[in-house]
Parts: structure tokens; sequence; C-alpha cells
């Protein structure tokens, strides 16, 4: 039995998972998130749900867990896209090792 990939995610992210052929859930509110990847979950043809990183952390500890205890579907949170310029923790990180290993200061692009 194959099973497929749903995203949850805001509108403005939706649009480029649909125009890669994905269905996507579009919320608004964290709420709203909560009320469709339970109902997605819910699905036994979903095998995979990404949800965007914002929406999983407003989930109660409780149904994180859940989701973590159960084979199917996988929940996996996914960043939201970030405007040019803006460098990630991980990126920062990265280029501090860097310059302390190096002596130089990198940038990463």
């Amino acid at each position: 039995m194959s099973r497929v990939i749903r995203i949850v995610c805001r509108p403005e992210v939706g649009m480029g998972f649909a125009l890669a052929g994905f269905v996507v859930a579009e919320a608004r509110s964290t709420s709203e998130a909560a009320r469709l990847l339970a109902d997605l979950a819910q699905d036994p043809e979903v095998g995979v749900i990404l949800i965007q990183q914002d929406f999983y952390d407003a989930l109660p500890g409780a149904a994180r867990r859940a989701f973590g205890r159960t084979a199917l579907p996988i929940v996996v949170p996914f960043p939201p896209p970030q405007p040019a310029g803006e460098v990630s923790e991980v990126e920062a990180y990265l280029v501090e090792i860097l310059r302390q290993a190096i002596g130089y200061r990198v940038r990463l692009r």
C-alpha cells in the first residue's frame, strides 16, 4: 500500500509546495494547524505530514509525544523560509566554528 505526503503550512509557504505538486493544507493560526494535523493523522492514506516548525512548536507536548510514538504518519517539522540576508542560528554557529578554526570569518553561500 502506498502512502501520500501532506503539508501543513501557512498560505505564503504553501504556494511553493503546491507548485511542486504536493497537496497542501493551509492554516492561518496554530489552532487551525493543530486541527488540520489531527484530521490528516486520521487519514489511512497519509504516510508523512510535513508541518511548518512554528505550528509544530505550538502543539502541546503530549500531542508531539503521541506523534513520536506512532509509526504512521511520520510528522516532520520544517523551518519556514527566511528572508534573504537573515542568518539562521545553525549557520551562525557554523560560521563561528570556522572562524575559530581557521582564524578568518567566512561567508557561507
